[in-house]
């Protein structure tokens, strides 16, 4: 039966008191509380020895009847006994611990639940040692504080997160547009004809007409084509084109190797030996008057290539007029202006003579065909066994000038010659035509060729039909 350990006080449960514990524990709290406890007893000799446990106070001891956890309330330590003198009333130490409690109760805040933050499912937890019911009014003034601070806090950095996402969204949409894709080019039609040579129609028909024969790749087929134009129309390196489109070095190898070689299947088809009356037809007015007959301007042309570390190679392709390393081809073209025959390569020690005879030319002409060429192509004989005529400019050679018919008829050629001239430069803008090919690349340099004249005829013709006099 638990007994009053106020000395003095005999108050047992019997007497129909209430008994509470001296606060025990090792939170600063309790311990601070057990000592005021103790001074208040007149035990303090009794420290943090086994009789705290045991010992009780009883509800006479506390104004209102039993303890308070609250530090300001005047029950938070036990004040009645015999011996001591009580220099207030009793009554009005309550009234005052009321009246400050009703003020602060005044002054809290209510928090509203924030509906950006998820809810978080309360799990009970195991103390490992006794914690105070509650903190001092001093101490939770603190923390109201400090959870104002904090609340501050936190609303600073939820605009400051929503700023920096929306700054982060609008540097992925500027990072977007400023990549090299076909979305981002095909907008503008001066980006598209510079980066392809092509307009979005012609584009877009040739991922139609190529699509199905490309195996698929991580990188769109749209921007794989715009890659495989782009070192065409640019004459850009691989590793060029791999910054640009940020994809490895032998991604660019493998597809550019892999849409030359089905575009030049696809597209040769484009370039087209027309009939005769097909000629007739389409003949510019430049032609009419004094070529009427004409079927079409041949041209040699050659393309560098990288020195070959063969020394037979080397030899082999050595041109006597470009002192260089090339690769040769013939090229017809229509006087309407497409290119209508483009021979294999031929090394660049090759004749044109040769070429002309061997590349399969002569075969695609007829009776009363005329030939227009540039005086270097001496191939006279050679279209006469086929009843082919060749028109070239009238040169000096053994004589001291020209007639006056030689000179007319030359201006005449040199008139329509220029036509020829024209449909090259436009087949040369892709301006890989006019690089070094490097020796790894030789071996598919007759297919880009290939590539380059069918895409040259998917251009509007550079020669007007209603030129020159009729």
């Amino acid at each position: 039966m638990p007994t009053c350990s106020v000395v003095g006080c005999g108050s047992r449960t019997s007497t129909g008191v209430k008994f509470f514990r001296i606060p025990t524990g090792s939170h600063p709290f309790q311990k601070n509380r057990r000592r005021l406890w103790l001074q208040a007893l007149k035990r303090e000799d009794w420290g943090d020895a086994t009789a705290v446990k045991e010992a009780r106070v009883c509800s006479t001891h506390f104004i209102s009847g039993k303890a308070s956890d609250d530090s300001s309330s005047a029950d938070f330590v036990p004040s009645l006994f015999t011996y001591t003198k009580q220099n207030e009333n009793h009554d009005t130490k309550m009234e005052r611990y009321h009246r400050k409690r009703t003020r602060t109760e005044m002054y809290i805040p209510v928090v509203q639940p924030d509906s950006s933050i998820e809810e978080i499912k309360q799990n009970p937890v195991q103390a490992d040692e006794d914690l105070p019911p509650t903190v001092s009014r001093s101490e939770y003034d603190d923390l109201r504080l400090t959870h104002r601070q904090l609340q501050e806090d936190y609303n600073n950095l939820q605009q400051e997160c929503v700023k920096l996402r929306s700054e982060n969204d609008s540097l992925k949409h500027k990072l977007y547009q400023s990549k090299l894709t076909y979305s981002n080019v095909k907008s503008s039609v001066r980006q598209l004809v510079y980066f392809t040579g092509l307009t979005s129609i012609i584009f877009e028909w040739l991922i139609k007409k190529l699509s199905s024969e490309i195996s698929h790749h991580s990188l769109p087929l749209e921007d794989q084509l715009l890659m495989v134009l782009m070192k065409l129309r640019l004459g850009l390196s691989n590793l060029d084109l791999a910054y640009r489109f940020n994809v490895a070095n032998s991604t660019v190898s493998h597809i550019y190797r892999c849409w030359i070689s089905v575009m030049s299947v696809v597209l040769k088809p484009l370039i087209k030996w027309p009939n005769k009356g097909a000629i007739i037809k389409n003949m510019p007015r430049a032609f009419r008057r004094n070529f009427k007959r004409c079927r079409c301007i041949i041209d040699c042309e050659e393309i560098f290539i990288a020195r070959p570390s063969n020394l037979t190679a080397r030899a082999q392709s050595r041109s006597n007029y470009k002192h260089s390393n090339t690769i040769k081809y013939l090229i017809a073209t229509t006087p309407a202006g497409a290119i209508s025959f483009v021979s294999p390569g031929w090394d660049g020690r090759v004749s044109d003579k040769q070429i002309t005879r061997e590349s399969g030319f002569l075969e695609l002409l007829e009776p009363m065909d005329d030939v227009l060429a540039d005086r270097g192509l001496l191939v006279r004989d050679e279209l006469v066994a086929y009843g082919a005529t060749l028109r070239i400019p009238h040169f000096t050679k053994g004589k001291k000038q020209l007639s006056a018919q030689e000179v007319d008829t030359s201006r005449q050629l040199a008139c329509v010659r220029i036509h020829i001239e024209r449909v090259i430069g436009r087949w040369k803008s892709f301006k890989i035509l006019q690089t070094v090919i490097p020796v790894s690349q030789v071996d598919m340099l007759d297919e880009v060729v290939t590539v380059c004249a069918a895409l040259t005829n998917l251009c509007k013709s550079v020669v007007p039909k209603g030129t020159g006099s009729k």
